[in-house]
């Protein structure tokens, strides 16, 4: 049973006393065989390592910066694809949410419903994900103090969900940049379990016109220090041919990079946990 500082997505246990888990994938489903191969690696490159993999993967990416960016497969087909890459893989699988309607057919199929920072406050949104009776994740707002996150949480209980983790990936500070707060791990922790998004984290929102440019070459620093600062569980979206994703291009993480990150954040965790 999950607890205030424990939570589920599946078997996988997230709280200090447990593994460090990886919640992974691309930003949006981009097809079936290339969802499928791609969970096939991670799961791979984790398992090497010890670290319990979750999937995570888009169906529907209905925040793109332009109205002509591509979206994703929508929530029929794309839940048919979680529900494979589940069944196929054996491992729990996560994608978010953008309005009420979609939460129940989601609960069906995934472990855990994520919502995007942007909707953390929408509380028809945060009703209907507990009402599934899954764990859901809820991403920091980019404009919300850790502290405010607790009412989320409240309505999240209101609604009978106690199952549910906080989401720390970044905070508007001027124009087109992301800055990360590291006491908000902690603080959140007083809440709920921390998971850090360490791509997301990377983002310059709308700083390519049509689409959020990205530093890609800080997401290593920013898990690093999360893990350090005690963070229960990673979040990073992956790709075998980053610069071809569909979405998100300048942040998503190197498929073949994936494994020495992993080595080097593992140490981390063996330092700070003991």
């Amino acid at each position: 049973m999950p607890t205030p500082h424990s939570a589920n997505i599946g078997p996988v246990q997230i709280g200090r006393e447990f593994t460090l888990p990886l919640i992974a994938g691309p930003c949006v489903i981009e097809s079936r065989d290339h969802t499928l191969k791609l969970a096939e690696a991670i799961k791979g490159i984790c398992a090497e390592h010890h670290i319990p993999l979750i999937f995570k993967a888009s169906f529907d990416k209905a925040n793109r910066s332009s109205v002509k960016s591509f979206r994703g497969p929508g929530i029929d087909a794309g839940l048919a694809i979680l529900s494979e890459v589940r069944s196929q893989l054996d491992v729990p699988v996560v994608s978010d949410i953008h309005l009420p309607e979609q939460a129940a057919a989601a609960g069906e199929v995934l472990d855990c419903l994520q919502i995007p920072a942007f909707l953390c406050r929408q509380t028809d949104l945060l009703g209907a994900a507990a009402s599934t009776g899954k764990c859901v994740n809820v991403k920091k707002g980019q404009f919300m103090s850790p502290e405010e996150m607790k009412n989320v949480v409240d309505k999240l209980k209101e609604s009978g969900c106690e199952n549910c983790l906080l989401t720390e990936r970044g905070t508007f500070f001027g124009y087109h940049r992301l800055v990360n707060d590291f006491t908000a791990i902690p603080k959140m922790q007083e809440i709920a379990p921390v998971v850090f998004d360490a791509t997301h984290s990377c983002q310059l929102p709308g700083g390519a016109g049509t689409l959020s440019g990205g530093q890609r070459q800080y997401v290593g620093t920013l898990a690093s220090a999360a893990i350090a600062g005690g963070a229960d569980a990673l979040f990073m979206e992956v790709h075998d041919n980053p610069d071809q994703a569909k979405s998100d291009p300048a942040t998503v993480f190197p498929l073949d990079q994936l494994s020495t990150l992993l080595m080097r954040l593992r140490r981390i965790v063996e330092a700070v946990r003991g």
